[in-house]
């Protein structure tokens, strides 16, 4: 009796066995069969992945502060954003959206968001404006402002830039999830007042209250201000650093590697009132660098 329920067991293993050898053979010479796209023999393509970064968008939406204004750029104390570096209109500065999209398409495909004197915080309500133009790119030229500040010690917290930085983006995910984002480095405020105090009626303006935490009693070179400026400098460095951090989190997000902040501004590029602010050619060198990054197949280093 035990060994006939032996032989019985045997046969039936035997017989599963061939069962899943018959299934594995249809498996193997099943790809390419009906319904799976490929054919007899040859394996099936997979899709095409879609391209993370397109270099040239149809639309262009701007946010961020007097930079991207225009400010002092023509007239002293006062918006230009005709000459913006993101979407002006000016032959001579031939901003980001001129060169993208041409002038008879930049006038209708183009808003600028930015106001002057905006600092991160407010950044998520500008975003909030730029993604419901549905544009497929968003320049982003913002922070000079939290670290332009009346005394040191009001600067922005860099905790507190990163939340709102990243409180932006997603701001322009929820109803703009495929925009593309271009994100400039605040420039160097250090090499600006170094450029800026040879000239006497800069310096006069800058009296005004303009970035008083770098500007502020120029031509001291005392300790305290020395090590003041320094503070400047090395927040202006950890936003830059947040704006990479986060930038780099989003797949549609591309950081100017610093672009900006390395550029070497020299008395032509800056606003002939105030000395500080990019006038026209500073305008045309940063629309230069913007849309070299923009069109590049890939990211700064």
């Amino acid at each position: 009796m035990a060994e006939g329920q032996s032989r019985h067991r045997v046969r039936r293993a035997a017989a599963a066995l061939a069962a899943v050898a018959t299934v594995g053979v249809a498996v193997l010479t099943g790809c390419g069969g009906a319904g799976d796209g490929g054919s007899a023999g040859r394996p099936s393509r997979s899709p095409s992945p879609t391209p993370a970064w397109n270099a040239s968008p149809a639309s262009v939406a701007a946010v961020g502060d007097s930079i991207t204004r225009g400010f002092d750029a023509c007239s002293v104390l006062a918006d230009c954003p005709e000459v913006s570096w993101a979407t002006g209109t000016d032959d001579a500065v031939r901003s980001l959206a001129l060169r993208l999209l041409g002038p008879s398409k930049a006038a209708s495909h183009s808003w600028n968001h930015a106001v002057s004197g905006a600092r991160m915080a407010q950044l998520p309500e500008q975003m909030a404006l730029a993604a419901k133009e549905r544009p497929e790119l968003v320049t982003v030229m913002i922070g000079a402002n939290d670290a332009c500040r009346d005394s040191v010690e009001l600067m922005t917290p860099v905790a507190d830039f990163r939340a709102s930085f990243e409180a932006s983006l997603r701001q322009l995910r929820a109803e703009a999830p495929r925009a593309q984002v271009y994100v400039s480095s605040v420039p160097d405020l250090k090499r600006l007042w170094s450029t800026g105090r040879e000239n006497a009626l800069g310096k006069q303006i800058w009296k005004l209250g303009i970035c008083r935490s770098m500007l502020g009693d120029a031509d001291d070179m005392g300790a305290a201000a020395v090590a003041r400026r320094d503070a400047v400098q090395e927040r202006v460095v950890a936003f830059n650093g947040v704006l990479r951090d986060v930038c780099a989190k989003d797949r549609h997000c591309r950081y100017d590697g610093g672009a900006v902040f390395d550029y070497r501004f020299t008395g032509a590029q800056l606003s002939r009132w105030d000395w500080f602010h990019p006038g026209r050619d500073g305008q045309a060198r940063l629309a230069e660098i913007a849309y070299r990054n923009v069109t590049a197949a890939g990211p700064p280093a």
